[in-house]
């Protein structure tokens, strides 16, 4: 049995994304699902899955009533585990747990501690290599991951496949929520805007993205005919032009390093009218586009998005489709442009 992690309040759509793929649902709650391992390839192959944040695989339900008994029958699970195998490096200690019933959250964190002192007096080596966060980026993972389901169930697994998704820290300066979303997703992109490289951001209106872009060195071309606040106004980074995001094209021969979309349009407008010129053209090379649900529907959306004729793929290298940790009804798409022939 496999068990998945996702934003509260979206597990139905997991779930369907899930078994679209081949993996049946048994169980769900309030930010995870339990399924049969079905395709379990699936999360690895082309754009992957968006919905699922972290993937354990083939778990194991641990029970117990107290704290005790719970942290001592994830060691001897830990334990069992290891024969045969010898950890040398920093390995992922990781603990979670679904936002209901209310009060999980200080459960999980008191099993987690009590864990963490008798791994320290049982192996002692182990216990100073264990680290309590989830590896940045995408890609599996081997080391200890634990998912609380209630006050004394826990599912615990081995391996585990990240799909990138991550609760990012604020900055003060960023004009709005959405610079969240950029910095989460160079995560699972797996780079970032640098120094002496170009943006162009379409629908840059306050200004999260470009600022994001901005403060690292890059030189922005924010197009939105909305004004620009906070760490975004004025930066001399950022050259804000007040025209229409959808009629706005490079000048010729120029190709921006980033394309950045976060417009509030429906997504079968943006796909056609600024995803498929952009990357067809090669006016950049690469991209983060988010796409609004509205009254989409989003296993609807994934499909047409995922099609051999869509623009991601045919002019797109490296496509990730994700549901990210700071997005609510909506999709975002990032990846590389094929070389412009």
């Amino acid at each position: 049995m496999n068990l998945c992690t996702c934003q509260p309040g979206y597990e139905a759509i997991l779930v369907r994304e899930l078994e679209a793929r081949g993996s049946k649902s048994t169980e769900q709650g309030p930010g995870w699902a339990l399924v049969e391992p079905g395709a379990a390839a699936a999360w690895s192959v082309g754009p992957g899955l968006a919905y699922p944040h972290l993937i354990l695989e083939a778990v194991t339900e641990l029970k117990g009533e107290s704290v005790n008994g719970l942290s001592h029958a994830i060691l001897d699970f830990l334990a069992a585990s290891l024969e045969g195998e010898r950890i040398e490096n920093a390995w992922p200690c990781v603990f979670g747990g679904a936002v209901e019933p209310e009060g999980l959250g200080p459960r999980v964190r008191s099993v987690e501690a009590s864990f963490a002192e008798i791994l320290k007096k049982r192996l002692g080596r182990l216990a100073r290599l264990a680290s309590p966060a989830v590896p940045r980026g995408v890609g599996p993972a081997r080391g200890l991951f634990v998912w609380f389901t209630d006050f004394g169930r826990a599912f615990a697994g081995r391996d585990a496949w990240r799909n990138g998704q991550r609760r990012m820290a604020d900055d003060p300066k960023a004009p709005s929520r959405s610079y969240l979303k950029v910095e989460e997703v160079y995560g699972i992109l797996g780079c970032e805007p640098a120094a002496g490289e170009t943006v162009c951001d379409l629908g840059a209106a306050p200004g999260g993205w470009s600022y994001s872009a901005a403060k690292r060195g890059a030189s922005v071309v924010a197009v939105d005919n909305g004004p620009m606040k906070g760490g975004a106004l004025g930066h001399p980074g950022i050259e804000h032009r007040r025209e229409d995001a959808f009629r706005y094209a490079p000048p010729g021969g120029v190709s921006f390093d980033w394309l950045f979309c976060d417009l509030v349009e429906s997504p079968q407008h943006a796909l056609k009218s600024i995803v498929e010129p952009w990357l067809a053209r090669g006016w950049c090379r690469r991209f983060v586009v988010n796409f609004k649900l509205g009254r989409v529907d989003p296993m609807a959306l994934l499909g047409e998005l995922t099609l051999a004729e869509s623009p991601l793929i045919v002019h797109g290298s490296g496509v990730r489709l994700r549901h990210l940790y700071h997005d609510r009804d909506e999709v975002t798409a990032t990846g590389r442009v094929l070389p412009h022939r």
